[in-house]
């Protein structure tokens, strides 16, 4: 979901739905994790976190849940992509008693007047005590 462009930061009201996709407000779902007031309890958390960092332009967050082995120096945000919704498909482990667990998940969006959407097996793995983005176990 990394693509490179400028960097735009968007902020939504704290009564929003959740971009995540959970019938939550912002504010008492995601919006905890990207100010850090919360940690993710599972990496399917810390998954639709990420989605919604990728949607509210929260590069300094993507940054920090990325795994510092595989991390990009430059997570890249496109404020030209519009996040248009974020399935979960499946998972394995990834619990408050695992160490390592996979999502796989399916993100649409649109950019430049086309649908298109990302479908990737992501894998987590806890590092200092929380929840990091490891890498791609396969997508399209």
């Amino acid at each position: 979901m990394a693509k490179h462009g400028s960097r735009l930061r968007q902020s939504l009201p704290a009564d929003s739905p959740c971009p995540c996709g959970r019938s939550r407000t912002y504010a008492l779902c995601c919006g905890r994790l990207h100010s850090g007031e919360s940690k993710a309890a599972t990496a399917e958390d810390l998954m639709r976190s990420r989605y919604s960092a990728f949607v509210v332009g929260d590069e300094e967050y993507l940054s920090r849940s990325w795994h510092p082995d595989t991390r990009p120096r430059d997570v890249g945000v496109d404020a030209d992509t519009v996040w248009r919704g974020l399935e979960i498909l499946g998972s394995t482990e990834g619990t408050p008693f695992h160490d390592e667990g996979t999502v796989e998940f399916r993100a649409r969006y649109r950019e430049g007047g086309r649908d298109g959407e990302i479908h990737e097996n992501s894998r987590f793995l806890r590092h200092g005590g929380a929840w990091v983005y490891l890498d791609a176990l396969g997508g399209r």
